[in-house]
């Protein structure tokens, strides 16, 4: 590799960000060139292509569109999660969220809750956890978790259930020891999910730019934390409105403390910190986003 082929150009980063951007609605600034560039370098050597601009005509033919694509988008999410991440929404969700949720006269006996954007599943087994814990002290109540995000390569990590017992010290003892096993293998440091927790939830790929999400039920609660900060404002509007409609009326949405929906006209009223409430006919007088 030439000493001009050894980077990324800025002609082929604008042509890659450019592609991201229509497929993924992920907008890549032009200070992410270089973790572009480090990002898809193992690409170049697993598909044995000698340039990034080699790359960059081969992601454009109808053969790399089909089996790279993922792997380009793959490279250009940032997946950063941790258990009982922003703590005080889970207590929200228990203190506040279920009970008005399950007291209702439309509650549904199982309550879909949605993480989007679940990256390697803290998230998704944090919510599991604390709803099986919830479940425990409600009969009448039963859940299950739908667990979602774009990029392939971390949704495999999280069907494992698998983690560094590091990343499991935000999980409270009593349930790290109801929740998590040590693996048969004494030099590993690893905890891995149990059986019934895992199969609460179900992770499945989805692009958050797709026109439909075919989702079976409307989700009762909705965390999408973090994660529309990566789309420009005109993208997190669309995507924001189609949340709202998969929402069930009355239903929670979970944002990022980061995040705002200042000045969108969207159907929710605040209810807490970064904690959203689909609003129904009778939240007029309630304060809109």
């Amino acid at each position: 590799m030439n000493e001009r082929d050894a980077r990324l150009s800025n002609a082929d980063f604008n042509r890659l960000r450019a592609l991201i951007y229509r497929e993924s609605g992920i907008s890549l600034n032009s200070d992410k060139k270089t973790m572009l560039e480090m990002r898809i370098n193992p690409r170049l050597l697993d598909l044995g292509i000698s340039s990034y601009a080699e790359y960059c005509d081969y992601v454009f033919t109808l053969q790399g569109r089909a089996e790279e694509l993922v792997n380009l988008i793959d490279a250009a999410t940032t997946n950063k999660t941790s258990f009982f991440r922003e703590a005080n929404h889970f207590n929200f969700l228990v203190a506040k969220a279920l009970p008005e949720i399950t007291a209702r006269r439309s509650f549904r006996r199982n309550t879909l809750i949605w993480s989007a954007g679940c990256s390697t599943g803290e998230e998704a087994y944090t919510l599991a956890m604390v709803l099986s814990q919830y479940e425990r002290n409600r009969p009448d109540f039963q859940f299950s978790v739908l667990a979602t995000d774009i990029c392939t390569a971390v949704l495999d990590k999280a069907r494992r259930g698998i983690f560094d017992s590091q990343l499991v010290d935000p999980v409270p003892k009593d349930l790290r020891l109801r929740y998590f096993m040590r693996s048969r293998d004494r030099t590993s440091d690893s905890l891995r999910a149990v059986p019934e927790l895992r199969a609460r939830i179900e992770f499945r790929h989805l692009n958050l730019m797709d026109a439909d999400y075919s989702l079976i039920e409307p989700p009762s609660v909705i965390f999408c934390r973090n994660v529309i900060i990566y789309f420009d404002r005109a993208t997190q509007f669309r995507i924001l409105e189609k949340l709202c409609r998969l929402l069930a009326p009355g239903g929670y949405f979970f944002a990022g403390h980061s995040e705002s929906f200042q000045g969108m006209d969207l159907p929710l009223v605040r209810a807490g910190a970064a904690v959203y409430r689909k609003a129904e006919l009778a939240d007029a007088r309630d304060e809109a986003v």
